[in-house]
């Protein structure tokens, strides 16, 4: 059944204004649950529901959902004296890893408050408001349990999937792992987002239906016709001193194990793009990311769309990348489905938001939990490749799992 609800106002009378910088967009937040995408202190918060839909699973989910946002933006009473992507009605969403996994959602905000490139603004529909923000409160002592499989569970998983890539199965297999966490008082994702902007600036953090994160993964930046994506795949912890950390780095640079698993999310994003872009510019060689828990093999691809494809139209045709799901991409799929023993939600699923240009930023939900009352459910994910180790994948896996463990724990 499809579910699908316009709260209290329709059709939407919108209004975007040019306001003073805010500065701190997270500190605006209202004690409600929270929208959000910003990096390096730019970007969009939001909050109240104009409009919800819950989108419908299935191979047509992106479709659907474009469809409906196309409807609701075209009827709605639209007044933009900024004209900037993210002005106007924004919606924002999170997709499910899984196209057959319900759970998939978008949001009109009431409210959003916006700042880039110099410029900031207030969208707001209806008759609503700026609403004052309430001081967060840390939610205390943490503790941790296993998810859905012990460690030594999950790296025999691990070990299974190794061999089924040596048999020739597949060539790669990104697997999953959960912890759950329980803390002394509700969970004020302002708390985890304030947190996760200060450390983590190079990431986008965000918040959409309780799903709350610091991605470093852009899927796609849709600009007009020009687009942007960010390709990470191949991993190494940081190292105790700057010393040990280049040697890491200079290691991860040599493995022939992360350069495969980085060149086949490359080519992943590129044959997904190739179809939709009149120019496509693909990096010869990655570069290398550093963040203050992992350092990522990263390559910038751009391009500009052969015609007026949406921000989703874009998405449907990259995900799942092989950086999160594996290759081929249909048996890797199948693999993560017998193998991982969880349902995923939308972790490595896409998140972001769209205009009614169909401009947007969409990620891939990484370092990321799902946080609801006293309780969250982390995740991370490994790619696997024929030479992985489980026990190495068991430490990456936990080295990933430490940018919501700070955000928890302050």
């Amino acid at each position: 059944m499809i579910r699908v609800s316009v709260a209290l106002i329709r059709p939407l009378a919108v209004r975007t204004v040019a306001v003073s910088d805010p500065h701190d967009l997270l500190a605006r937040l209202p004690d409600a649950a929270p929208y959000a995408w910003v990096r390096h202190g730019e970007g969009l918060v939001g909050w109240g529901e104009a409009a919800r839909a819950v989108v419908p699973p299935g191979p047509g989910r992106f479709e659907w959902a474009r469809g409906w946002l196309s409807s609701l933006f075209e009827g709605a009473h639209i007044d933009d004296e900024v004209g900037m992507p993210g002005s106007g009605p924004v919606a924002l969403g999170s997709f499910t890893f899984d196209a057959d996994t319900p759970g998939s959602t978008l949001v009109v905000p009431r409210v959003v408050l916006a700042r880039r490139g110099g410029r900031a603004w207030l969208t707001t529909v209806g008759d609503d408001r700026l609403t004052l923000a309430t001081p967060p409160v840390p939610p205390g002592r943490i503790r941790y349990g296993d998810g859905s499989l012990t460690a030594p569970e999950w790296e025999h998983r691990v070990a299974r999937a190794v061999r089924r890539i040596r048999d020739g199965a597949l060539d790669k297999v990104v697997l999953a792992r959960d912890l759950t966490a329980v803390a002394d008082r509700h969970i004020d994702p302002r708390v985890l987002l304030a947190r996760l902007a200060d450390r983590y600036p190079e990431c986008y953090t965000f918040s959409v239906g309780g799903l709350v994160g610091a991605t470093p993964e852009l899927l796609v930046r849709h600009t007009g016709q020009s687009i942007e994506s960010l390709v990470l795949a191949g991993t190494a912890a940081r190292g105790a001193d700057a010393s040990e950390d280049a040697a890491r780095g200079m290691a991860l640079f040599a493995s022939e194990k992360d350069r495969h698993e980085h060149a086949c999310a490359v080519a992943s994003v590129r044959e997904a793009l190739t179809p939709l872009c009149a120019d496509l510019d693909v990096p010869d060689h990655p570069e290398l990311l550093v963040l203050p828990n992992v350092q990522h093999l990263a390559s910038r691809v751009t391009g500009r769309l052969s015609d007026g494809a949406s921000v989703l139209d874009v998405v449907a045709a990259m995900h799942p990348t092989a950086a999160v799901g594996g290759t081929p991409t249909g048996t890797a799929l199948a693999v993560i489905r017998e193998l991982e023993g969880m349902d995923r939600g939308g972790y490595a699923g896409p998140v972001g938001w769209i205009d009614a240009r169909g401009d947007g930023e969409w990620g891939i939900a990484l370092r990321c939990a799902y946080v609801s009352g006293d309780r969250a459910r982390l995740f991370a994910g490994c790619g696997i490749m024929a030479e992985s180790d489980p026990a190495a994948e068991l430490a990456e896996a936990q080295a990933k799992l430490r940018a919501m463990q700070y955000a928890l724990e302050g």
